[in-house]
């Protein structure tokens, strides 16, 4: 197990997907710091030397992800209810934001936008 940003990882896991399992990193992110440290896009963890497993937590560590990206995110929800807007009340209803029809298929919004209505 290699342990990377608090999490461990399996040693046959890509570098890849284990960047992209953290929350706000995604395939393009993860390619730029695999570019930036020199390390192939099919390598796994296991391979990877001890100096190099620190520079990848030391990255992470300068990066907005998982509960600090996750807060900007309901900080953003939470602006828009504030004020009042069209995305804003969707959200707060639980009803698709972006334009999708609500005549059919909404279950989907409605498990993914659950925001509470009162606060």
């Amino acid at each position: 197990m290699v342990f990377i940003f608090g999490v461990n990882f399996h040693e046959q896991k890509l570098v890849q997907k284990a960047l992209e399992s953290f929350y706000a990193l995604g395939p393009q992110t993860s390619s730029r710091i695999l570019a930036k440290y020199c390390i192939h896009p099919r390598a796994k963890i296991g391979t990877l030397p001890p100096k190099t497993l620190t520079a990848l937590t030391a990255e992470l560590s300068t990066m907005t992800i998982e509960g600090d990206a996750r807060k900007i995110v309901q900080d953003n929800i939470k602006r828009l209810r504030d004020m009042g807007t069209y995305r804003g009340r969707r959200h707060a209803m639980g009803l698709p934001v972006r334009g999708q029809r609500t005549r059919n298929q909404t279950e989907t919004t409605k498990k993914l936008n659950k925001v509470e209505r009162r606060g």
